[in-house]
C-alpha cells in the first residue's frame, strides 16, 4: 500500500539529481525532453548555476519538475517501479504536476510546458517586492485562522503543511504588521521566506485564470494511480475533477496536512518520496507516525529500495 509523493518549490539546490544523469541514460534523455519542450536549458540551470536562475521562480519549478521526473524516471525504467502497488500519487504545489505525468495522466513535455507558464506566471503575478509569505512555527492550520480571524489580519493560509508548521501570504505591509501579533498569541518563530510573491493566495487569482486557460488546451486522461489534490485533499481517479482542482490550486491553499491524513484513513503504510531534498518526509513525520517513509534524492538513496 504504497503513494509516492513529489516536493515543491524551496527543495531546490545546485546540482540536485546530477548523480542521476551522470549514469543513467533515462535520467539524461527525461531532462533533454523538458528542455526541448520548454527552450531553457536545464542543465546549465541545475548543474551549472547559469545567472544564478536557479532560485527565481521562473526557472525553479521546472528545474525542480526536472529533477524529480528524471528520477523518478530511472526509477520507473530501471528498478521496476511500475511493478509495485501504488495507490496514490501526490506533490507540494508544483509537485501535482510530477505527480500527474509520473500517473501519465499527462506526458512529460506537456507537463514541462505548463509548468514554465506556471512559474512565468507566479513571478509576474504582481508587482515585485510588494507581496511576502511567511512560515509560523508551533501552531496548527485552525489555530492560526482562530488568531488570523480575532484579530482581523489581513493574511491568507497558504500552506498547511503540518501541526506545527503553516505558511501565510500577504502584502508586505499586512505581513510585517502580522508578525507581533503571532508571535504574542503563541506562534513560537516567525519566518519571512524569501520568495518573489505571495504564492497561494488572492494575489494569484488572474494568473490562476491564464493557467487554466492553458490547462484547458491538454488533453489529459485518466491517472494510473489515484492523485491527492492539493486543492481540497481529495483523493481522485476522475480526470475530470482532478483537473477542476489542479485549475483551483494557485490561489488557494495547499491541504498538505489532510492530504496525508486522508491517505492514512485509506490504510497506506508507506510514502516513497521522489525529488530534490526531502523536505516532505520531514513534514510527514510531524503529522503521523503511522507511515514507513524512504526519500530518494541520490544514487546512495537506492540501498533504500530493498525495504520495498
Amino acid at each position: 500500500m504504497t503513494s509516492i509523493i513529489f516536493p515543491g518549490q524551496g527543495s531546490q539546490f545546485l546540482g540536485m539529481t546530477k548523480d542521476f544523469f551522470d549514469n543513467f541514460k533515462i535520467a539524461q534523455d527525461t531532462i533533454t525532453e523538458i528542455e526541448d519542450a520548454t527552450s531553457i536549458s536545464i542543465k546549465k540551470i541545475i548543474f551549472g548555476n547559469a545567472d544564478n536562475l536557479l532560485n527565481i521562480t521562473n526557472f525553479t519549478q521546472i528545474s525542480i519538475f526536472a529533477a524529480s521526473m528524471s528520477i523518478y524516471q530511472t526509477l520507473e525504467k530501471n528498478f521496476g517501479f511500475s511493478n509495485l502497488n501504488i495507490n496514490n500519487m501526490l506533490g507540494h504545489s508544483l509537485g501535482e504536476y510530477s505527480a500527474l505525468a509520473a500517473a501519465k495522466s499527462l506526458k512529460i513535455s506537456q507537463a514541462s510546458s505548463l509548468l514554465k507558464i506556471r512559474g512565468e506566471l507566479m513571478n509576474s503575478a504582481i508587482e515585485p517586492n510588494t507581496t511576502n509569505m511567511a512560515a509560523l512555527i508551533g501552531l496548527n492550520c485552525e489555530d492560526i485562522f482562530s488568531i488570523i480571524k480575532n484579530n482581523n489580519v489581513n493574511v491568507e493560509i497558504a500552506n498547511d503543511n503540518s501541526p506545527l508548521q503553516i505558511v501565510i501570504s500577504g502584502s508586505n505591509h499586512d505581513i510585517e504588521n502580522s508578525e507581533q501579533i503571532f508571535l504574542s498569541n503563541g506562534v513560537k518563530k516567525f519566518v519571512k521566506l524569501n520568495v518573489s510573491a505571495a504564492f497561494h493566495s488572492k494575489f494569484m487569482i488572474e494568473a490562476q485564470k491564464k493557467l487554466s486557460f492553458e490547462i484547458d488546451k491538454i488533453n489529459f486522461v485518466d491517472p494510473s494511480s489515484a492523485i491527492v489534490s492539493n486543492f481540497d485533499a481529495s483523493i481522485n481517479k476522475s480526470i475530470n475533477k482532478i483537473i477542476e482542482n489542479l485549475k483551483l490550486q494557485m490561489s488557494n491553499r495547499v491541504r498538505w496536512t489532510e492530504s496525508i491524513k486522508n491517505i492514512e484513513e485509506k490504510g497506506e503504510n508507506q510514502i516513497i518520496e521522489i525529488g530534490p531534498g526531502k523536505v516532505l518526509s520531514g513534514l510527514i513525520k510531524r503529522i503521523t507516525n503511522k507511515f514507513d517513509i524512504i526519500s530518494i534524492n541520490t544514487i546512495q538513496d537506492l540501498e533504500q529500495l530493498k525495504k520495498l
